[in-house]
């Protein structure tokens, strides 16, 4: 038997406290809860974010902005990316990377940006571009193709809302 062929089945396993049994446990009379007081008594639990009613750090420490749900999720991949993980010739599109597991978050549109060299000659479409990268794609002789995005939900003039569903009967 090596140390290789320990397994978490074959570490021995620490006996539990035994609390309250005699002083010569260690753990013994108050069993680690202390005397008296609320933290002594059976059933107690406390938050873990109180703090004594000293003034609690998340309420502390200064709040700033907010969190934009219906923000559009972009997920973004580099041109160096590109060039280690494609072979020449082949397509890359949003598709093909969330089939293969290279970006494994949920995106409702995918951008490609300029970091790293491409060598490569690759179709690449996805929903944005930055400007270097399009360079880089261009210069390597690939070809850059630009997906629409979902579209935006409008609000008419009344204030209630149209759905895409709508909005593309109307048209």
């Amino acid at each position: 038997m090596n140390l290789t062929d320990l397994t978490r089945a074959s570490e021995p396993k620490r006996a539990r406290k035994r609390l309250g049994r005699g002083t010569g446990s260690g753990q013994g009379k108050t069993a680690g809860r202390g005397h008296k007081g609320q933290g002594s008594r059976a059933g107690f639990s406390m938050n873990p974010l109180f703090e004594g009613g000293q003034m609690p750090l998340a309420r502390r420490v200064p709040k700033r902005g907010f969190t934009n749900s219906f923000a559009t999720k972009v997920a973004t991949i580099n041109v160096g990316d590109l060039e280690l993980l494609f072979e020449a010739n082949e397509t890359v599109s949003p598709a093909v990377l969330k089939e293969t597991g290279i970006i494994k978050e949920n995106f409702e549109e995918l951008k490609i940006l300029g970091h790293g060299e491409l060598t490569k000659i690759l179709t690449v479409e996805s929903h944005r571009f930055s400007k270097t990268a399009v360079e880089a794609i261009k210069k390597a002789g690939g070809q850059v193709t630009v997906i629409p995005g979902k579209k935006k939900l409008v609000r008419n003039k009344m204030g209630t809302r149209i759905t895409r569903k709508n909005f593309d009967q109307k048209k």
